[in-house]
């Protein structure tokens, strides 16, 4: 028999490594997978506890961490996208979802002379996985099936470090010295100390589960050794909770609060009745070896008594975490709209959560911009001072979002991103500065006004009527460019350029009807000029509105701007539609018969 030996020892850390970088590239490929469904599905999430639970169940099988489900609740919940009490239904669900790990790794165990129960020995079938996820990343064009072949490469790197650290410490099971060193494991405290402490310093249950079903192999392990380490893993894994919790907001410790309270407090009500029926009924069934299988079985059945027990006291544990994390001193409450929300350092470790999230920020600007913008264009028709505060303030806060947004986009894009959400970080970068731009020439706008009313002048009754009509179709198409990002819909992005060539159409127009004012002398010089910035203005929004649309055009289907705009302009019929419908309204609203044909 093989003696247990130093390379024993090299052989288990190797497959421990194995393990870990296995389960990171499988989660990671099933995060990119699932994209920022799972970021929409949270954000949906409704006081129901069992769609709660299901829904945090469903996520952790999806993404086979229940760390990275802890990381994306404090995240989500350090945004204000979630509620406190959201996020406790989520906990318990993760729970028993991380649990799924330990019946795939309970496979390693399978024994039978038939091939066909043989087959489902992961060391039957893990190198065709590999081979399959091989071929597909480097055949494979679409990013999705790259992503697929990642998952199935990782499931195999995780199984073959299973397979090793079961093979490094099978000599143990002859050794003398080894059986009597799990005696001390007799000691259900010390069983949940070694438990909590391994999975806090490897932060990871997956792999505490997969090295104690490891160590089953040798047979010196029993139910009730085993049952107390697994309770303290649970505990164990909770770091990860609290190390995402430095830095955050008071509700986001609450989140790790409650998921260390329920695995603490879970452990307080269980490890008692265990130690009673085995050590005052001494029930033979602890004193039975555990297998793979039991220790799947064991870890799941935790999670579920705990779930059950717990789940009526959702709101309790709310209270309690409030009591742990009490409230500093009062903050003063602040415009939601006007505060950015969601873009939280812990979302990057899921970066499809991440952009889905900054995508929620970029509308909210978006909408800052456009209720901006139409405040701006009012003060040209009717001067109000408090209006004219309220553009320059937004105009501040809205350089801010582009700021934040900006610096977060280029985390982001230093992530592992699928070739969905590199378009959608593309468009962004693109959009959030067109949005700025617009809320500059909102201040320009405003300056217009501000100047008109300190020198006590006015625009002609002639002027105001043509400058209401100009920015009815510049507030349309802002409508329609601002839509078309919101809503993803490029139909309406198509309905932008038509729009822009009428305003432009329409700016010129305004420009010669000005000239011959003056040439009439019915206007002044000095309104003149206000009247020539108010115009530059309204083009270069308009322009603006165009890029914003021409972004999602170019990024969606894949096509050359330029090229674009100069097929659809000269050889688009839909296009001359458009324009002369929208050039028919505009024009006839000023009272003019001539309309460029386009």
């Amino acid at each position: 028999m093989e003696q247990f030996s130093i390379f024993n020892i090299f052989t288990l850390l190797g497959g421990l490594a194995f393990f870990l970088y296995g389960m990171r590239i499988m989660s990671t490929g099933l995060e990119k997978l699932t994209g920022g469904k799972l970021e929409i599905a949270l954000k949906k999430m409704t006081e129901n506890r069992i769609k709660a639970i299901l829904l945090g169940l469903g996520v952790t099988v999806a993404i086979q961490s229940s760390s990275a489900m802890t990381v994306m609740l404090v995240g989500l919940v350090n945004s204000g996208i979630m509620s406190l009490e959201q996020t406790v239904g989520v906990c318990f669900g993760s729970d028993i979802g991380t649990t799924l790990t330990a019946w795939i790794l309970s496979l390693v165990g399978v024994e039978s002379s038939n091939p066909f129960i043989r087959i489902l020995k992961p060391t039957s079938f893990s190198p065709i996985v590999a081979l399959i996820g091989v071929i597909m990343i480097m055949v494979c064009k679409k990013h999705k099936k790259k992503d697929i072949g990642n998952i199935l490469i990782g499931f195999a790197i995780l199984m073959t470090g299973m397979t090793l650290m079961s093979e490094s410490v099978s000599p143990l099971a002859e050794s003398e010295k080894f059986k009597s060193l799990l005696t001390a494991f007799n000691n259900p405290l010390l069983g949940v100390l070694v438990g909590a402490g391994f999975t806090g310093i490897i932060q990871s249950s997956a792999a505490s589960v997969g090295i104690l079903q490891a160590f089953s192999t040798t047979g010196g392990l029993t139910y009730g050794m085993a049952i107390p380490i697994i309770m303290g893993l649970n505990i164990g894994t909770c770091v990860t909770a609290l190390i995402s919790s430095i830095g955050v907001s008071k509700d986001a410790k609450r989140v790790a609060c409650i998921h260390i309270s329920i695995k603490v407090i879970g452990t307080l009500i269980l490890l008692p009745i265990v130690m009673i029926l085995q050590y005052v009924f001494d029930l033979e069934f602890f004193h039975r070896t555990i297998g793979y299988l039991g220790i799947a079985v064991a870890h799941s059945v935790f999670n579920l008594v705990v779930t059950a027990l717990l789940l009526p006291f959702s709101n309790q544990l709310v209270k309690l975490a409030r009591i742990i994390v009490k409230d500093g001193k009062e903050e003063k409450e602040k415009d939601s709209k006007k505060t950015i929300t969601g873009l939280d350092d812990i979302l990057l470790k899921t970066p499809a959560v991440a952009v889905h999230t900054c995508l929620t920020a970029t509308v909210q600007m978006a909408e800052l911009t456009r209720e901006t913008i139409d405040m701006a264009l009012k003060l040209l028709v009717e001067y109000d001072g408090d209006t004219c505060d309220a553009v320059i303030e937004n105009e501040d806060i809205i350089d801010g979002f582009e700021d934040k947004i900006n610096s977060y986009l280029i985390k982001i894009s230093k992530s592992s991103v699928t070739g969905k959400d590199s378009r959608s970080v593309s468009k962004m970068m693109h959009c959030v500065g067109n949005f700025e731009r617009i809320s500059d020439h909102a201040v320009n706008l405003v300056e217009s006004a501000q100047e008109m009313h300190d020198k006590g002048i006015r625009f002609s009754e002639e002027c105001v009527n043509e400058i209401i009509v100009i920015t009815d179709a510049i507030k349309e198409n802002i409508n329609k460019a601002f839509d078309s990002y919101v809503q993803n819909d490029l139909a309406i992005a198509h309905k932008v350029e038509p729009l822009e060539e009428v305003v432009d159409n329409l700016s010129t127009e305004l420009k010669n009807r000005h000239i011959r004012r003056l040439q009439n002398d019915e206007c002044t010089v000095e309104l003149g000029y206000i009247f020539q910035d108010v115009l530059t203005n309204l083009e270069r929004i308009s322009d603006h509105c165009s890029n914003i649309a021409g972004c999602l055009i170019e990024t969606d289907e894949k096509t050359n701007l330029h090229a674009y705009l100069h097929d659809v302009k000269e050889n688009d019929e839909q296009f001359r539609n458009e324009y002369r419908e929208y050039a028919e309204e505009y024009f006839r609203r000023l009272g003019s018969t001539e309309i460029k044909a386009q």
